[in-house]
């Protein structure tokens, strides 16, 4: 599904389906019916504890493994350069594949435990072997982007998964990775499912005969992001498809834009870093 792909070097594609928070037999599922209807990227990690599930998803789904693209994040504990390849390794087995498309840095290390240049050399070194096609970030801030292109290049920057959403729309970042040349994965984009109560969104929905959930999820893509929502019902991950279909004006996304109030839902303490 080309539309499903961004039209460029990088191929973080517009639109995958997410697994945080889903385990064994409900992410299996809903990885399954994602795949059935047409979603052709799957979004999972290391501490999601559910690889070996999501793996046993694609491997029953009988789809070629060179037609999908698989993201898996490493956790802190497996920054270090002796930890992180042969943590990712077990990614891999876990997921029943010999490479992922993308491996993601989860978190920046606490307290700067383990260094930035340690772990995205590390990660490097994984593209180099053939582990992961594409690296990245996510959860980084502006300096902590900075550091990372001063280690490997913004060439081997695919992307930085961030929370973005009506309601945190993150411009600072934005702005910057967009200067950087780093492309933006939005994550929680419909804001724990709070944005799609909000009154401006059924508003734009209701203009175009279109669910909430589309709404914001063609605002992110018309932004330029990539989203990765889940869902453990077919006929919303069917429905949230349709959202690559759906044309806002720019009305719409005036009026989406003056939602933002900087209301943060993912700050975990002890692992997050001083937001921009």
């Amino acid at each position: 599904m080309n539309k499903l792909k961004r039209d460029n070097t990088m191929t973080v594609p517009m639109m995958g389906v997410g697994t945080f928070r889903l385990k064994d037999d409900v992410v299996i599922a809903s990885v399954k019916n994602a795949l059935d209807v047409g979603y052709r990227a799957v979004d999972t990690a290391q501490i999601y504890e559910n690889e070996a599930a999501v793996g046993q998803a694609i491997a029953e789904s009988g789809i070629a493994r060179d037609k999908l693209y698989i993201t898996t994040k490493i956790w802190i504990e497996n920054l270090s350069k002796d930890n992180l390849i042969p943590s990712l390794k077990k990614s891999l087995s876990d997921l029943q594949t010999d490479y992922v498309d993308l491996t993601l840095v989860h978190w920046p290390s606490p307290n700067d435990a383990v260094s930035v240049e340690e772990f995205m050399l590390a990660l490097l070194e994984a593209k180099k072997q053939g582990l992961t096609r594409e690296i990245g970030v996510s959860n980084f801030t502006i300096p902590l982007m900075e550091e990372a292109v001063a280690v490997v290049g913004a060439e081997n920057i695919a992307t930085n998964q961030i929370e973005l959403s009506p309601y945190l729309q993150n411009r600072k970042v934005v702005e910057r990775a967009k200067e950087l040349g780093i492309h933006i994965t939005s994550y929680m984009t419909l804001a724990y499912g709070k944005a799609l109560k909000d009154d401006v969104i059924q508003s734009i929905a209701q203009k175009h005969n279109a669910t909430p959930a589309q709404v914001i999820l063609s605002w992110a893509m018309g932004e330029g992001y990539s989203v990765i929502p889940s869902s453990t019902k077919r006929e919303n991950l069917i429905s949230n498809l349709k959202a690559i279909e759906l044309q806002l004006d720019q009305e719409d996304r005036d009026a989406i834009a003056k939602l933002d109030c900087n209301d943060r839902l993912v700050s975990p303490e002890g692992l997050a870093p001083k937001w921009d």
